[in-house]
């Protein structure tokens, strides 16, 4: 068998052609031509949609995607302008309904289309950058029908006039309206802003300047703000139900500025009806309508706040510089409390708690609560009113709510070392009487004046205490020693005070009834016996005394006077008539003291165990005192008070300040060399802005006495001048 030779067949290229039919382009463009045509006449139902699929198919596989596209194009502009003369046909109200029809129609056109067309959509269109079928119907219907010269403009007024209509309070078709708008949308934000938007904004911004011009001139401020309320809240109900919502900041901005912004101050400071009557009467919701629109606008909340804040300050500065309020401390501060009362009400109820409208609130107190420099003094007087007698009966709860008031008045003063002065001597004054109503308020009132200011602030204060119930102890040990040699004569409580913790008092003279005299003695053996290296000096002028006294016809009482009436109602047991002279010569009392001592017990109608020659309301130093035996009372027990001014007199204040004062100088002092210790170097207007601000929470400190301690300061040689610079200073301790 001869050998057989293997052959190899390689296929290099291949060139497969079709012959096409150069009239199939035509044919097949005719069916789908007349599929269109049935699908824009509502004749699908006979259409067989996969055939049309594979028609178009073909003819992009054949390369006749271009004749597809243009057909396309062409068929439906063709169509398309057919519906828009229908459109423009429409009458009235029906122009909107055929519109809407005809979208709808066209709609549902293009998807069955675009799914004959969909091999187009996916190869043919990207391939040659075209527009998609779906975007290409969007466009033909915008330039054919919407764009169309006919329908454009009456299309705009149309829902222009609808929307007018609407906000005089027709009812309108909104379904309608929200379809119109959508097709709007749908062809693209441009469309809808162009043909819709941009001329309804300015179509609304004249619509409410001239409402809010008619509003302004007829309407008081509240009505006024009511009205705007309405159209605002209209305007975005508005957007919800048939515009785009990126339409209601634009439209609500157009409201706020023709009828809020452009009338803001009018508004403000409308007459008898404006910002002050809204604050002066409470208008609670008129007050929150204003902030809620105002606060839309730029400014408009500052506006507010700056015609409150002046309202504030001038009312303020009318209520502590009106002599006839300053008559009564304590009507004074119940008066400052029920205004912060009132616009912390206001500002928590109306003005949503705003931070910057607090703010504004003390700043205002601050400034004219520091106007009137006896605030401090009496709202120390409204605490000593309180704790004396107002809060009887009253719960913890309320006792800490009004402590907590008091506490915010505090926080306004500049001089908080001054109010420390008074509050000293007024509490000491309760302590020493046994007037305070609870000793847990006293506590608690100082744990809070600790707490804002320090300790340094309150550690005389708890020292008072402290020798309260010190005082309390030595009597017990004084009784347990002394009881038996004391029998059935008077009895002694004594209160010993350490000097520095209590107000500082004059030592004063005065002559002792001898019984009571052998009595201090004996407790003076036995403090100075059971504590050394102290000594006691008497503060006569701070005692009391309860004395049994018998008048004419047996009758008999039991008086509680001061140790100085005592010492006077003493002298009529070994005299029936005294002179005011041999008075104060037995007695010692200083004259101011005395004549208000015998004033409260020959002046005082139903307190005058005593009479005078010549009667009248004055003490004078030819008076003569005798017993009044004719004095009746109900009770058996009687208190005498002693006629004094609740108020300083003008001496005492001159004294109190210049105690306030000199307490300072100090304090100046040590802040000085506390900053140049650890500054070293420092210039003059420097020093004097950290002096200030370091004491502050005490007082405002005066750079005229800032200055003074400075040259002190240099002349004991802890700070010196710069050689070079005059105003600069060396710390040198």
């Amino acid at each position: 068998m001869g050998s057989q030779k293997k052959r190899n067949f390689q296929i290099e290229a291949f060139k497969h052609r079709v012959v096409v039919d150069p009239k199939y382009a035509d044919k097949t463009w005719k069916i789908l031509e007349h599929a269109i045509h049935e699908i824009y006449n509502h004749n699908a139902s006979g259409l067989s949609f996969e055939e049309l699929y594979r028609n178009a198919y073909n003819m992009v596989l054949h390369k006749f995607g271009e004749k597809l596209y243009s057909g396309l194009v062409s068929t439906m502009t063709s169509h398309l302008k057919d519906i828009s003369k229908f459109i423009e046909a429409a009458q009235g109200g029906l122009f909107l309904e055929e519109l809407n029809r005809k979208w709808a129609d066209h709609n549902k056109a293009l998807q069955m289309i675009r799914d004959i067309l969909m091999y187009m959509d996916r190869t043919f269109i990207p391939s040659t950058h075209k527009t998609p079928v779906h975007e290409l119907g969007l466009n033909l219907w915008r330039d054919n029908i919407i764009h169309s010269s006919k329908i454009q403009t009456r299309l705009l007024n149309t829902l222009l006039e609808l929307v007018l209509r609407e906000r005089n309070g027709e009812v309108i078709n909104r379904g309608l309206m929200r379809n119109i708008i959508k097709m709007l949308m749908d062809l693209g934000s441009s469309v809808y802003q162009e043909d819709f938007e941009k001329p309804f904004l300015e179509v609304s911004a004249d619509f409410y300047r001239v409402e809010s011009q008619k509003f302004i001139e007829c309407c008081d401020c509240a009505d006024y703000l009511k009205k705007a309320e309405r159209r605002l809240n209209e305007e975005m109900e508005r957007v919800s139900q048939y515009l785009d919502a990126k339409s209601e900041v634009k439209i609500t901005n157009v409201v706020e500025k023709e009828m809020i912004a452009n009338h803001m101050l009018r508004l403000v400071h409308m007459e008898n009806s404006g910002l002050v009557n809204m604050l002066l009467d409470d208008k609670y919701d008129d007050l929150g309508r204003m902030y809620n629109l105002f606060r839309r606008v730029p400014n408009g909340l500052s506006t507010i706040r700056e015609v409150m804040t002046s309202h504030i300050r001038d009312t303020g500065k009318h209520l502590v510089t009106d002599p006839e309020r300053l008559r009564d401390p304590v009507e004074f501060v119940q008066r400052l409390l029920d205004e912060k009362d009132k616009y912390d009400k206001i500002i928590g109820s109306s003005f949503n708690n705003d931070k910057t409208f607090q703010n504004a609130l003390t700043s205002s107190f601050e400034y004219f609560i520091n106007l009137n420099p006896r605030s401090p003094e009496f709202i120390s007087l409204f605490v000593d009113d309180k704790l004396r007698k107002g809060l009887k009966g009253v719960s913890e709860e309320d006792v800490e709510i009004i402590l907590d008031k008091v506490m915010m008045l505090f926080r306004y003063l500049q001089e908080k070392d001054v109010f420390e002065k008074y509050y000293k001597q007024h509490l000491a004054k309760r302590l020493l009487s046994g007037k305070t109503v609870s000793d847990d308020a006293e506590r608690s009132l100082i744990v809070k004046l600790k707490t804002e200011c320090g300790y340094q602030f309150t550690c005389k204060l708890e020292g008072m205490f402290t020798d309260m119930k010190t005082s309390q102890d030595t009597m017990q040990g004084f009784n347990s020693a002394h009881g038996a040699d004391l029998g059935d004569g008077p009895t002694l409580a004594v209160t010993v005070l350490t000097t520095g913790s209590w107000p500082t008092q004059p030592s004063v003279t005065c002559n002792l009834p001898t019984e009571m005299l052998a009595l201090c003695e004996k407790f003076r053996s036995y403090y100075l016996g059971t504590h050394t290296g102290r000594r006691l000096t008497w503060q006569t002028n701070m005692g009391t005394a309860d004395i049994k006294a018998t008048f004419a016809k047996g009758q008999k009482h039991e008086l509680h006077v001061s140790t100085y009436q005592m010492c006077v109602l003493m002298l009529f047991n070994n005299a029936d008539r005294l002179s005011y002279k041999e008075i104060e010569q037995a007695t010692e009392i200083p004259a101011s003291d005395l004549k208000r001592c015998m004033q409260s017990m020959a002046c005082v109608k139903g307190k005058n165990v005593l009479r005078k020659e010549p009667m009248s309301k004055d003490i004078g130093e030819d008076d003569v005192f005798f017993v009044n035996d004719k004095f009746t009372n109900k009770l058996y027990k009687v208190k005498i008070g002693t006629v004094v001014a609740q108020k300083e007199t003008e001496p005492e204040k001159q004294e109190t300040r210049q105690r306030v004062e000199e307490d300072r100088k100090p304090q100046i002092e040590a802040a000085i060399v506390r900053i140049m210790k650890s500054r070293r170097v420092l210039d003059h207007n420097n020093l004097i802005a950290e002096v200030t601000k370091q004491l502050q929470s005490r007082f405002l400190a005066n750079p005229v006495e800032i200055k003074k301690r400075i040259e002190s300061l240099i002349e004991r040689d802890f700070l010196e001048r710069d050689n070079v610079d005059r105003k600069l200073y060396r710390y040198l301790a």
